[in-house]
């Protein structure tokens, strides 16, 4: 269904470019206990500091960013469509951090994950390929709807920080990790815009183009099955650990521990 008109298969290749990208996707939103006793210590430069760092490492994030720029080939469109993508997700980081509104981070990550398969999927022509359509739905609306998704999911990493008790302060620290957010957004959409704009100028952009989306919808993948595992994980904590209590009783059953019998010491 998502075959290139290449004869050489390219999922081999996919695949192992995204597996060698797990550990790196893994650590795409963890709050470390050094960031919370930053922010303890810090004031609000901690917070722009900590947004930046988070959106330039938040792969999720950047690469539904990659695939909604892929195509654009003006600096209009980009500013449209990244214009509502930030106002968005500016929308539910603030709003649902100030009111305590949360869910289950592993949840919210899986469906961000699907927004990267989605975009990938849209790329590629899917819907007209697989569903018949004319058209792919409305493209501004879901990069808006979209939008407020990964602001609920930054907010629910930022709700893990200490943000004190005080709400005007802590609107304040809010609005600074949002800064930090949309200044690491900037920088990274400056180098995809450049790269996708000396990309498109190459022999290489028709041929590979197309295979790059198949990539976007396979890293989109393994995130997905990351935060569901990650769920699961989460949800149900005994059902993954070995348990020790009916191990030991295994070992009383077999009476591993005498691996030994002393009576053939003896004639």
């Amino acid at each position: 269904m998502f075959q290139s008109s290449r004869s050489v298969p390219r999922w081999p290749w996919l695949a192992a470019f995204a597996f060698a990208l797990l550990p790196a996707l893994s650590w795409a939103h963890g709050i470390s206990a050094e960031d919370r006793q930053r922010m303890l210590e810090g004031g609000y430069l901690q917070y722009v500091g900590l947004g930046a760092t988070h959106m330039l490492t938040g792969y999720d994030h950047l690469l539904f960013l990659f695939g909604v720029v892929f195509f654009l080939t003006t600096l209009r469109d980009v500013a449209k469509f990244v214009t509502v993508f930030t106002l968005g997700h500016c929308i539910t980081l603030v709003s649902a951090t100030f009111f305590g509104l949360t869910w289950n981070y592993f949840l919210i990550d899986a469906v961000i994950a699907i927004s990267v398969m989605y975009k990938g999927f849209d790329n590629i022509g899917g819907f007209q390929r697989v569903f018949e359509m004319e058209k792919s739905p409305n493209l501004l609306g879901m990069v808006f709807g979209f939008g407020l998704l990964h602001g609920f999911g930054l907010s629910t990493r930022l709700q893990q920080l200490p943000l004190g008790d005080d709400p005007a302060a802590m609107l304040w620290r809010i609005l600074s990790f949002n800064l930090g957010v949309e200044l690491g957004q900037i920088a990274a959409l400056a180098a995809m815009v450049a790269v996708l704009a000396w990309w498109r100028h190459t022999h290489a952009f028709r041929r590979i183009a197309h295979a790059a989306n198949l990539l976007l919808i396979a890293l989109g993948g393994l995130l997905l099955l990351m935060q569901l595992h990650g769920y699961l994980h989460d949800s149900d904590p005994d059902g993954f650990r070995f348990p020790a209590q009916e191990h030991r009783h295994l070992h009383e059953d077999m009476d591993v521990d005498r691996t030994v019998d002393p009576s053939r010491n003896q004639l």
